[in-house]
């Protein structure tokens, strides 16, 4: 006997042609009934006997359309409903948003086909979209996702795409953005002084094509905002780039035609290559090839490998259609400031940058900039450097992070590499990369940003978590948040929200579990700059059981851009000659006065490896964060594994020696000892010491994070030299810099705070020693 039955799925399933799917699939099974979207995800209501509906859904689980992800469904019997055959409804607004933000997709291959083919009527249409792919995030307005609520209702459907939209057997049956040259976005091609020279795509792209080719800068608008492109095999041009974007020396990516031509300027593994064709569409930062015709000096400087990515839309097939060679691609922006999205703001900012510029009229609502991916050589482990467009914002249930019960809560996050996190309701979300809010300009858009997630949820947070460090702008909003709502404020230190971070991304914290915390900076509970972090966990309790040795901390944030300031503070008496010579007199005595006045202390791993950069290779100054240890990296390639030595050993340390391992590999150096072999040789030094905390600690399992762990020979070597002995995790869903610092403050919330309902303890000399009790 046929009965009603009521379907929920939660998860990925809006914007993704989960209605169409479901149609078809209720049309096989001939039930009758209806399908809408809601706050909360996909509601399917059909007639059925309890057979009937088991065998439907189980196909609809098993086989669900390629870019949705289900999470959750619950089928329930209800009242008895009469329906007339199967059809897709009106949306349901009447409650809160309690739902995946679903991310943009790479243009699909059936559009990339179609977007060629000049017998389709969407032959060279840019803005060429199907169920399968295009943009989502970046154009919603608000939810549920229906067209109406997409930047795209300001292009009404023309008769034949309405007849598309309506057909069941189309692909773009009920996809939200489907348009076509008659009735869809237009695109236009301008000069730096405004003046429109083309608004037909195929001359577009032939004029934007040419002024590539003759070493000119073009600004292109894609659908998540703007970048801008040159020659990549023209030497002038990338510099000309540089010196324009105030970039001198930070590695620039390739946009490539196709899988082929990328294959050809950089080594890809399969796991690379699938990255790089998949729905996300992300730069993968890959060893780049020998001898090639690529402006390599100027596009990565002192580095082996290079960021490669394959068009994400039809504006980008189209252009390299008209290109034999690879282009710099670069976030449409001044160095430091966020990738921009509107036209006249664009033709302003960017007038002395850009020769032309490829705009368009689909606005974007939330701007991001590319996913940046790499792959450690050897284990090939995934490390995530950049989560943004396809990759952000982030969805995670709730209920598998957290027992108890839920409270809207927001996290602040860093304030390099800043994001923010929601907990809104019984799912949390953690915003894309907005990068550092000491630019006006990003922190303008990181609370822009919020303000829209705040209002998109309608959410008023009980609950604020911040870092500790009171100058951080992410901590300032967050206390003006509190003190307008009224919401409880609870500070979480930096490198612990990175530990929770990556304990709660693996499902940890019923275990015990080193924490190694390696990055450039985050003030600790004692009011040192830590960074060199080793924790210890369990029953929601962490401790600070072991550190890289403090050393002077000079000149502030100057530190970080001077490694030459790192190795002055780290170097021993027999190093001074060769020290001395990295200053001018003047600096020396001034120095070396702040260096015998010094107070603040810091237990930095990044900067220790930028003393050893400053040491080795004379990487003196970094033109962007980070640089000198990428440079220490590539010198260290082609060591040789058979001559690894640990410099420490012998030695029996509580807190990692410092400068003990500092004048180890001075006195390598000079006993002429490949600088290659000395850079390898101290990263297994920093391997074998965690191995030496985690057996004095008698813990199993370590946990990686921090900006650090995006060394790739590092992660390498700690998969070759720790995972006989140890289980190894790290982040995956993540980057391990500080874009995970917001989710990890939430999950410090939950599962150390909360257990307590109280502020949070610093065990170092308010609880019982972890260690002693291990």
């Amino acid at each position: 006997m046929q009965k009603t039955f009521q379907i929920q799925i939660s998860g990925r399933v809006q914007g993704v042609g989960f209605r169409p799917f479901v149609f078809t699939l209720a049309q096989q099974h001939t039930l009758s009934g209806v399908i809408y979207n809601n706050e909360q995800g996909v509601i399917i209501k059909v007639n059925a006997t309890p057979a009937q509906v088991c065998d439907f859904v189980e196909e609809l689980l098993l086989n669900p359309p390629p870019v949705a992800r289900i999470l959750r469904h619950q089928v329930t019997e209800i009242a008895p409903q009469n329906f007339e055959g199967f059809r897709i409804v009106a949306s349901a607004k009447n409650s809160q948003i309690n739902l995946p933000l679903t991310p943009d997709f790479a243009i699909c291959p059936d559009c990339q086909t179609e977007l060629t083919d000049p017998e389709n009527r969407r032959f060279h249409y840019p803005f060429i979209t199907c169920v399968n792919c295009g943009p989502r995030y970046a154009i919603t307005q608000q939810f549920p996702f229906e067209r109406d609520h997409t930047s795209v209702v300001e292009f009404p459907m023309c008769t034949t795409c309405e007849s598309e939209y309506t057909t069941p057997e189309n692909r773009r049956f009920h996809a939200q953005t489907n348009s076509c040259p008659e009735c869809g976005v237009q695109i236009r091609l301008k000069n730096n002084a405004g003046e429109i020279l083309a608004s037909e795509a195929t001359e577009v792209f032939t004029l934007a094509s040419q002024a590539i080719r003759q070493g000119q800068i073009v600004a292109i608008k894609n659908t998540s905002g703007y970048i801008l492109a040159c020659d990549a095999t023209n030497v002038a041009a990338v510099q000309q780039l540089r010196v324009k974007k105030q970039r001198p020396t930070k590695p620039l990516a390739l946009l490539c035609k196709n899988l082929t031509q990328a294959q050809k300027y950089a080594h890809l593994t399969q796991k690379e290559t699938k990255a790089l064709t998949s729905t996300v569409a992300p730069i993968i930062i890959a060893a780049a090839k020998a001898q090639t015709n690529l402006a390599t000096t100027a596009i990565a400087p002192g580095l082996r490998e290079i960021g490669v990515m394959l068009p994400s839309s039809g504006i980008f097939v189209l252009l390299m259609q008209h290109l034999d060679f690879p282009i710099v691609a670069t976030s449409g922006n001044i160095h430091g400031s966020p990738i921009l999205s509107e036209e006249t703001q664009v033709q302003e900012a960017l007038s002395e940058v850009a020769d032309l510029f490829i705009h368009h009229n689909l606005e974007v609502q939330f701007p991001q900039d590319d996913s940046v991916v790499k792959y450690a050589p050897k284990s090939q482990r995934k490390i995530v450097l950049r989560r943004s467009r396809g990759m952000a914002p982030n969805y995670l249930p709730y209920q598998k992070m957290k027992p108890t019960g839920p409270a809207q809560v927001l996290a602040m996050g860093s304030h390099l590499k800043s994001t923010f996190a929601l907990l809104p309701n019984e799912h949390l979300y953690i915003s894309q990369y907005f990068g550092n809010l000491q630019n006006y300009e990003v922190s303008a858009r990181y609370a822009r940003m919020l303000q829209s997630y705040i209002q998109l949820f309608d959410a008023k947070p009980s609950i604020i978590l911040t870092d500790m460090h009171l100058g951080y702008q992410s901590t300032i909003i967050g206390q003006e948040l509190s003190a307008t709502w009224g919401s409880k404020l609870y500070p979480v230190q930096h490198h612990q929200a990175h530990f929770a971070a990556v304990l709660a991304e693996h499902h940890l914290f019923d275990d015990q579990v080193l924490g190694v915390v390696w990055d450039g900076t985050g003030l600790g509970d004692d009011q040192a700059i830590w960074g060199g972090e080793f924790f210890g966990y369990a029953s929601h309790k962490i401790e600070r059981i072991a550190h890289l040795e403090y050393f002077d901390w000079l000149a502030a944030d100057k530190m970080a851009a001077e490694p030459r300031l790192s190795l002055l503070s780290l170097a021993s008496d027999q190093m001074s000659e060769q020290v001395q010579a990295k200053f001018s007199p003047l600096e020396w005595k001034v120095y070396q006065n702040r260096l015998s006045k010094s107070t603040q202390k810091t237990s930095s791993m990044g900067r220790l490896f930028d003393a050893v950069a400053a040491l080795l290779i004379d990487a003196d100054f970094n033109a962007f964060e980070g640089e000198a240890a990428m440079l220490l990296e590539a010198q260290a390639q082609g060591y040789d594994p058979d001559q690894l030595l640990d410099y420490l050993a012998g030695e029996t340390y509580t807190n990692l020696p410092a400068k003990l391992l500092l004048e180890r590999i001075y006195e390598a150096k000079k006993q002429q000892v490949p600088i290659r072999q000395i850079a390898a040789n101290f990263i297994y030094t920093l391997v074998e010491s965690i191995r030496q905390i985690a057996q004095k600690a008698h813990l199993e399992h370590i946990a990686f994070s921090g900006g650090v762990f995006q060394n790739a020979l590092l992660v390498d070597m700690i998969e070759t030299y720790l995972s006989q002995d140890f289980s190894l995790y790290f982040h995956s869903a993540f980057a391990p810099n500080d874009e995970n610092i917001a989710f990890g403050q939430l999950m410090y919330y939950q599962h150390i705070i909360d257990k307590e309902n109280q502020p949070p303890q610093y065990f170092s000399d308010q609880k019982e020693s972890l260690l002693e009790k291990l």
